[in-house]
């Protein structure tokens, strides 16, 4: 059945966007990133209006990473104090985030802005999680000796230093700060929830635990998107209601399953999976990007 986007102004199948939605939220509760580095583009492949993708999948990825969450909790994979510093951050970025889209899309380069952002962060993620994924890979199944997840290094010499207990840290308050400001940023300009960048940098760079990354991520993108969904929407005019409520009920349905899923299996085949994914939307990116036009005139015309 179609339906009718009345802010996108297009008419896409339902049933598509809820097995979009599903697989996305899938993908969140078993790598706690939002999925939104998957689904933005993928909106944007069946005829999604850049600006209005990025906006109403703020709003999706609130949803399924709110579910998620929750059953996180239930296990205790959460920890609530880095996650309050990590907010703190992406509340700012996000409001910084918003006002650059607006100028941007006053601008009229939003969506080739969103399109390039794209192609080099699924890019460079892509490759380096593709690499590692296979390197650990390796190594377990070599039964070589595991490797230090971090190093010490000048982040852990800064000032304003706090404890954080479930993590098992003492480290300074800024280095998590930071992280949250530039994952607020890329909330507010790609639509995503951040956990493609904010997984691996709590894992490697701030030195959590590997079982309470993916509950902590979780819960601040649930509070980061809700304020990047708030703005765009009071600010930009750039949430469909109708795609989002699409969106987030097979999201919902999907991140409980992913969680379940996600809790029972493990992750170097899985990681090397999701890296060919993002490779592949990366890839279909870059090709639209400088594929000819099928009509040589609609670039003129969408100048009118």
């Amino acid at each position: 059945m179609d339906i009718y986007l009345p802010i996108a102004e297009v008419s896409v199948n339902l049933f598509l966007l809820l097995t979009m939605g599903g697989g996305v939220g899938f993908l969140s509760g078993i790598f706690g990133v939002g999925g939104g580095f998957l689904m933005t583009p993928l909106l944007i492949f069946i005829g999604i209006p850049p600006a209005v993708a990025v906006g109403s999948e703020a709003s999706q990825i609130l949803a399924s990473s709110s579910s998620a969450v929750m059953a996180h909790m239930r296990r205790n994979n959460v920890d609530f104090k880095m996650g309050v510093v990590l907010i703190v951050g992406g509340a700012i970025g996000s409001a910084f985030g918003v006002w650059l889209f607006k100028e941007l899309r006053e601008l009229g380069q939003i969506d080739l802005v969103i399109s390039l952002s794209y192609l080099i962060f699924l890019g460079v993620v892509g490759s380096l999680m593709f690499v590692e994924s296979v390197r650990a890979w390796f190594r377990v199944q070599g039964k070589g000796r595991r490797r230090k997840l971090h190093y010490h290094n000048w982040l852990h010499g800064l000032p304003f230093k706090m404890r954080f207990q479930r993590s098992r840290l003492y480290i300074s308050a800024l280095t998590p700060l930071v992280l949250g400001i530039l994952v607020g940023i890329l909330a507010a300009i790609m639509g995503v929830g951040g956990g493609f960048l904010m997984v691996p940098a709590m894992i490697y760079v701030i030195g959590m635990p590997t079982q309470v990354v993916v509950g902590t991520s979780l819960f601040q993108i649930a509070f980061v998107t809700a304020v990047t969904t708030f703005l765009h929407a009071v600010n930009n005019q750039t949430v469909d209601i109708v795609l989002a409520l699409s969106l987030i009920v097979g999201g919902v349905i999907g991140a409980q399953v992913g969680t379940s899923v996600g809790a029972k299996l493990r992750g170097e085949q899985i990681r090397i999976l999701l890296a060919l994914i993002v490779l592949a939307v990366c890839a279909k990116l870059g090709y639209d990007l400088i594929a000819t036009p099928d009509d040589l005139f609609s670039l003129g015309a969408s100048g009118h």
